[in-house]
């Protein structure tokens, strides 16, 4: 369900300064939930931001457990950079976060060695995607930009379901990440969202952008090849590695292939270097290649939506909150300046 955040609620995270306006004192929010899609249609503002602190997903497939804590980091850093000619808050709708946390909970209590714990934990996530993708329809038919602070990439289906449900039509999408999460239909979990997606019609073309070669299956691999006309991707290593083609061609081949119709926006964050996730690289993009990702896709009138997922910062660490919640607001508000 949706844990709706009031003026009162940001102002919490908010740490006013005399002679400073602070974005989060500037950003929208609405007076209540009843009639999400009129509210919004009311609202001034451009893009919706709202969060899934759940790491069910990532758990579902064998990753690494940590993914709830990125949302309250974003967050805070966010609502606390300046107001100003290049950031306006009043751009921004904060909505506030699909609260997952029973589910949580009934995770947590699963005998991990049962039979089926990783079917348990599957159908748990089948119900995560029916609350992300009614809200993604709701405010993709408002007419509005969703940003989605994750959370697992499991919540990449609903996002791709929700959006095209609101546009009537499939949708195409960028990804930047070591890996395709284009898995085998074997029971909902953070790598297998794109191929569901792909599957059942919401998704039409497909680009993974910086996957690793280390990383990526032969099986996968002759799946993209079957598919090509509507698969495409390109590799860390050949870009960055052999640097066999320049990061800026690679931005243009991918919006090249995937501008024909509206199309989301992933970032997980296991692509930039050292970065706390469910699986951290120490080879990987830089926080500013990153950003220069977030940017150019961005002003793209096609742009659909955001998603960063994945991020994992331990929440005992105040150093690592700050400086992961930092990386995720510079993505988020490069994503939409223009």
């Amino acid at each position: 369900m949706l844990h709706f955040y009031t003026k009162a609620t940001l102002n919490t995270y908010i740490n006013t300064r005399e002679g400073e306006t602070k974005f989060g004192e500037k950003v929208d929010t609405l007076s209540s939930q009843e009639n999400l899609i009129q509210q919004l249609k009311r609202s001034d503002a451009k893009y919706v931001l709202f969060g899934i602190p759940e790491d069910i997903g990532v758990l579902a497939n064998r990753g690494k457990a940590g993914a709830t804590t990125a949302w309250k980091a974003a967050l805070t850093s966010l609502l606390n950079t300046q107001d100003n000619a290049f950031n306006k808050g009043k751009r921004m709708l904060v909505l506030g976060h699909l609260d997952f946390s029973e589910l949580l909970e009934t995770a947590k209590s699963l005998d991990r060695n049962a039979v089926d714990y990783y079917e348990q934990l599957g159908k748990l996530v089948e119900v995560i995607d029916e609350e992300v993708t009614y809200l993604l329809y709701q405010i993709t038919k408002a007419k509005k930009i969703p940003i989605i602070i994750g959370g697992g990439h499991n919540n990449a289906y609903g996002n791709i379901k929700g959006t095209a449900l609101g546009k009537s039509k499939a949708i195409n999408v960028v990804n930047f990440d070591a890996h395709t999460d284009f898995r085998n239909l074997e029971g909902r979990h953070s790598g297998n969202g794109f191929s569901y997606a792909f599957k059942q019609g919401f998704l039409d073309k497909y680009f993974m952008f910086g996957l690793h070669e280390n990383y990526t299956s032969k099986k996968i691999l002759k799946t993209i090849e079957l598919h090509s006309e509507r698969i495409q991707f390109n590799t860390f290593e050949g870009i960055k590695i052999r640097q066999e083609q320049g990061f800026y061609f690679q931005l243009n081949s991918a919006l090249t292939f995937i501008n024909n119709r509206p199309f989301g926006v992933e970032i997980d964050c296991d692509a930039i270097e050292n970065v706390p996730s469910s699986a951290m690289t120490p080879s990987g993009f830089s926080a500013n290649k990153a950003r220069t990702f977030a940017s150019f896709f961005g002003k793209q009138k096609n742009a659909a939506y955001l998603h960063l997922c994945e991020a994992a910062p331990n929440p005992d660490d105040a150093n690592e909150m700050y400086r992961i919640g930092k990386l995720l607001s510079y993505l988020i508000t490069d994503f939409i300046r223009k």
